[in-house]
């Protein structure tokens, strides 16, 4: 790693198992620093909606996964977690087999709030999803949903 670049955390994410959400869609980190994460994604059965396309909720929950990690990897520092505020996820093209690669940047990064952009392409590069996530850091003795929040494994 070269002086002032950010740390690359996506291997120990990958390995910590992770349970939940990124597990079950067999999301894939491939970078993971507080300026940018990529992820990768193979679409299978579990990912597709009626009409045999990847759902809709599968791009948003991958924009605010990314978006999540990132705010979260630049609050942890100071001892805060994120949380999601708001998503906004454009479908762009509708998409049926192969892989999915997915880019998140911060666009802002306040003391109190983040924005985060996403991008989900095809195989061939094709814009598949876009979309923004705000986010709220939260301060080390808050609570959420009745218990104290957690960040997530070191």
């Amino acid at each position: 790693m070269a002086d002032g670049e950010p740390e690359d955390v996506a291997a120990a994410l990958n390995a910590a198992g992770l349970d939940g959400w990124i597990t079950a869609m067999g999301l894939r980190l491939i970078r993971a620093t507080r300026d940018e994460v990529e992820a990768e994604l193979t679409i299978g059965p579990q990912h597709r909606q009626a009409y045999g396309i990847v759902h809709g909720g599968v791009h948003a929950g991958i924009v605010e996964t990314l978006a999540s990690i990132g705010a979260a990897l630049h609050a942890l520092p100071e001892g805060r977690s994120v949380v999601g505020l708001e998503n906004h996820t454009s479908f762009l093209r509708a998409v049926r087999s192969g892989r999915l690669r997915a880019t998140a940047r911060p666009l802002d990064r306040g003391r109190r709030t983040q924005v985060w952009e996403c991008s989900i392409h095809d195989d061939e590069g094709r814009l598949c999803a876009s979309g923004r996530v705000r986010l709220l850091a939260l301060e080390p003795d808050a609570v959420l949903a009745g218990q104290r929040a957690a960040g997530p494994p070191a």
